[in-house]
């Protein structure tokens, strides 16, 4: 095969598209590390490539885009640069075959360098370095710095991709600018296409920011160069769709734009968040029709998913899990008696919640109709998840009333940071305070999946730990910015656990962060191993906090394998998946995952508070026929 340069010489190239949307469809939590998926399932991240090649992508990039020693520190994984970056590119390179180019990707660290000191950029700049180091001794065909905003640490990420490579393969630098074609320095698109030249690019362009018309725009003056100029755009910027946002630009739209960058001499062209196959498609075929060079690739990319969200955890750090001092105050309400449910967790009761989400559209009669069931089965209280499947449901909190009011029994309203910002969580919590909706579980919450509006922005404005920062400055009568609120809520405050996480220190980590900032209760993920929660329960003994475990009976063999090859933090047990194999699907199938779920519960009945029981397909009478007898 030609080298990368060599092919550009002869025509232009089509790149790749989105890799993080793309595994996002595929069950993949926003939450999770998308560069771990390397190591964990490479089968899946090598499908993504697979598909792009069989649309016609030429180059793919490697799924590295966050694999440097910074990025990967929240996640616990800056030991693993060498490990992660080498197994994207084994994993590209398979995908690929002969058929297309790998580069690999290197994104920003993370750091805002702004006015930084030289220790921070020294550190940024090592960072880089090693990634850069590794992906070049893997064997990639060229280097790709990618979605840079600020122009100094855009220059320490080609200046350390220059170095790595040598002179051997070549470096690829992309800006990613705003609206008006400018960095986040104000520094325009054509001015940074030559310092990108200066400091040793051997092509120069733009990626993500805004959808084709603004990324033309923007490549334009680096056209005059003489340089090869990449072009790898949004599916436009998400656009608000039914109160929702959405991205708006097609496949058919994006290839009228490819068409007219080829005419341009534009040599590579891709797509960045949001887009798909069907998009690449269409580029290639802008490709064909422009008289590009055919090299027999017939295949799809990756482009770069951005983590463009300021996480609350990091925003709020300052924020005190101590009681507020501030004069006005008030006091926190004891544990015992917010509500029912802490009521009897207090008293050492055996408490049962159960999962009941408002259904799509308007109609509540089946949710309240199964509310009623499950308390004349013994169910203590109703749990409601917040925007579930990102389809058109009613808000939560709006249901929890209802059932409160008609039902006669408590409810647990799930409060998570992807639908709103600081201000809208925090007239969420009033408003919940204010309904008498009492019982709270603060999670960081899954990125809007496929739906009604499959690529819907999420906000994460706070993290898990943020909005429990905030509500338990609530119960104190505080509000975030200090100011006496006149009163206290009386919020008991549960949380997320994952006793199967995959990087299960980090987890023990956060939920005794979890706690600092003021959680009382931990509800788990389900859990289908008893060695595996036993060893959880024993390794957060000493928080102190009381447990209700997640219990999520199986409807199916195959309902048991996507759980544990799909979802980061579920681990079902080979011998539990031969049991759902053996049973298969339908009524013997669903018996057989209610038996499985009451032998878990058993297990472990004397160890924990509670059950949280989430019933599969609206199936609400299992949960009753799991607790039946056992509690």
């Amino acid at each position: 095969m030609a080298t990368l340069l060599e092919a550009l010489s002869a025509g232009p190239l089509v790149v790749d598209g989105a890799m993080g949307s793309q595994l996002f469809e595929r069950g993949i939590l926003h939450n999770a590390c998308l560069e771990e998926l390397c190591l964990s399932k490479p089968d899946l991240v090598r499908k993504v490539h697979e598909d792009y090649v069989r649309a016609g992508a030429q180059v793919l990039e490697t799924n590295t885009f966050g694999s440097n020693a910074m990025r990967l520190e929240k996640y616990g994984l800056s030991g693993k640069v060498t490990e992660l970056n080498e197994a994207a590119v084994r994993v590209a390179r398979e995908a690929a075959g002969a058929k297309a180019f790998v580069v690999g990707s290197i994104g920003p660290s993370g750091y805002f360098l702004g006015d930084a000191l030289s220790d921070d950029i020294s550190k940024v700049r090592d960072a880089l370095l090693e990634q850069a180091k590794v992906l070049v001794g893997a064997g990639v065909d060229g280097l790709v710095v990618e979605t840079f905003r600020q122009t100094n640490e855009l220059r320490l990420a080609i200046e350390s991709a220059v170095a790595a490579a040598g002179g051997k393969i070549p470096v690829i630098a992309s800006a990613s600018v705003d609206e008006r074609s400018r960095m986040a320095d104000g520094t325009t698109s054509g001015e940074i296409a030559r310092l990108m030249r200066e400091w040793g690019a051997s092509a120069v362009g733009v990626n993500c920011c805004d959808g084709p018309m603004n990324v033309l725009e923007a490549i334009t003056p680096m056209l005059e160069l003489g340089l090869p100029v990449w072009a790898v755009p949004n599916a436009g910027l998400p656009r608000r769709v039914d109160e929702r946002l959405v991205y708006v630009s097609t496949s058919e739209y994006f290839g009228v734009y490819a068409r007219r960058m080829f005419k341009l001499g534009v040599k590579l062209i891709g797509g960045c968040c949001g887009t798909t196959p069907d998009h690449v498609r269409r580029i290639a075929a802008a490709a064909r029709m422009a008289g590009a060079a055919e090299r027999g690739a017939t295949g799809e990319g990756r482009s770069v998913e951005v983590e463009g969200t300021a996480r609350a955890g990091e925003t709020f750090a300052a924020w005190s899990s101590e009681p507020p001092s501030t004069p006005g105050a008030a006091k926190c309400v004891p544990f015992a008696e917010r509500s029912e449910l802490s009521a009897k967790i207090a008293r050492g009761r055996f408490v049962v919640s159960v999962e009941v989400n408002p259904p799509v559209g308007l109609d509540l009669g089946k949710a309240l109709g199964a509310a009623k069931m499950l308390k004349a089965g013994g169910v203590d209280v109703i749990n409601i998840a917040d925007g579930a499947r990102a389809q058109s449901r009613m808000g939560n909190v709006a249901m929890a009333m209802r059932v409160q009011e008609q039902c006669g029994m408590e409810t647990i309203l799930h409060v998570c940071g992807r639908d709103r910002n600081l201000l809208g969580t925090l007239a969420h919590l009033l408003s919940a305070q204010e309904l008498g909706v009492k019982n709270l579980v603060i999670i960081t919450g899954d990125p809007p999946k496929m739906g009604d509006f499959p690529d819907a922005s999420a906000v994460y404005d706070l993290d898990s730990i943020g909005i429990l920062k905030l509500a338990a400055r609530l119960n104190h009568g505080v509000d975030p910015g200090g100011k006496p609120l006149g009163g206290a809520t009386r919020f008991v405050l549960a949380t997320g656990a994952e006793p199967a996480a995959l990087n299960y220190e980090r987890e023990l980590a956060r939920l005794k962060q979890k706690k600092d900032a003021g959680a009382e209760i931990v509800m788990t993920q389900p859990v289908y191993d008893p060695l595996v929660l036993e060893k959880f329960l024993d390794d957060i003994a000493p928080l102190g906090l009381p447990v209700l475990v997640g219990l999520l009976p199986l409807a199916s063999f195959r309902n048991a394998e996507f759980l544990h090859n799909e979802v980061p933090g579920m681990q079902v047990p080979e011998t539990v998946r031969e049991r759902m194999r053996k049973a298969g699907s339908g009524p013997q199938a669903r018996k057989e995952g209610v038996a499985i779920a009451r032998e878990m519960l058993a297990a472990v009945r004397s160890r924990v508070a509670g059950a949280y029981i989430m019933p599969p397909l609206g199936r609400y009478e299992l949960a009753l026929r799991v607790i039946d007898g056992v509690v």
